[in-house]
Parts: C-alpha cells; structure tokens; sequence
C-alpha cells in the first residue's frame, strides 16, 4: 500500500472539537456566562441521554474499523469503503458522536457557549477534513463511493 495513500487531512477532528468545548469554557468564563437554567439532575441526566447516542456512534465506527483492519485517523490509507452498522445511518459517525458529546459536555456543565459553538465545530471538521476524505474517497473507490454518497447521508 502506498504510504502516501490516504485523504489529506491535516487537523486531527477530534482537537477541533475539543478547541471549541476550550473556547466555549473560555467564553463562558471572560466574555460572558450563557448558563444553561436547569437542575444539575436535570442537566447529567440530560448530559447522559446525548452522550450514549454519541458514544455509541464512535464504538460502534471504530469497532468497524478494528474488524476490517483499518485506522480510523482520516490521513490514513482506506482500503475498503465500510458501509454497515452505524455507517448505514450517517458517513461520518465519528464527527456525528464528537458533536453529540460536545453538546453532552455543554449541557452537562451548564455553558450554552459549547453547545452554540458545536456548528462552527462541524464547518471546521467538514472544511478541514469530510471534504478532503470525501476526494479520496471519490477518487479511490469511484463510482462504488458515488453509490454509497447516494444512498447514505453525510451527517443524518
């Protein structure tokens, strides 16, 4: 396989969630605070009910990484498109259950500015990393990538 094989992405999307759940920390605490006005109860069981759905996304992504022998770092080689399990549901469950726990995160700790700032985290993750691996991917796999974009959608 070639090594230099593998959609050019530059900025791991993980740390482009967790700059803004950062930022929105940073905000909440300098600019001004945006509380969110419920119990704590209310606001972890909340926090909980959005976490599990996004957890559940990324295992069960990674978990079909795993078995088909693939990396799930976005700058490496894909030898095969994954189109079963939680990938029949959205192309990118990964960056689909990070947004859920950013929103999980802001809830949880009462700051709207986390959960306000989980689009700009999406923009970013589409424009620095979802448009780069969807030309790979159109690229490497052509008209069986063309099908799959076809059939399932890129978020929900």
């Amino acid at each position: 396989m070639d090594e230099n094989d593998g959609a050019a992405v530059r900025i791991p999307p993980p740390l482009v969630y967790l700059g803004a759940v950062i930022l929105g920390i940073v905000a909440h605490a300098y600019i001004a605070p945006l509380p969110v006005a419920l119990s704590t109860g209310l606001r972890h069981s909340m926090a909980m009910a959005i976490a599990i759905p996004g957890l559940v996304l990324m295992g069960g992504a990674v978990g079909l990484f795993r078995r088909t022998g693939q990396k799930p770092a976005p700058w490496t080689p894909t030898p095969e498109i994954i189109s079963t399990g939680v990938y029949r549901i959205t192309r990118n469950p990964m960056y689909v259950g990070m947004a859920l726990l950013q929103i999980a995160i802001g809830i949880g700790l009462g700051n709207w500015w986390i959960v306000m700032l989980v689009p700009v985290a999406l923009a970013v993750v589409h424009i620095t990393a979802v448009r780069h691996e969807e030309r790979y991917l159109e690229q490497k796999f052509a008209d069986a990538y063309r099908r799959y974009k076809t059939a399932v959608r890129r978020w929900l």
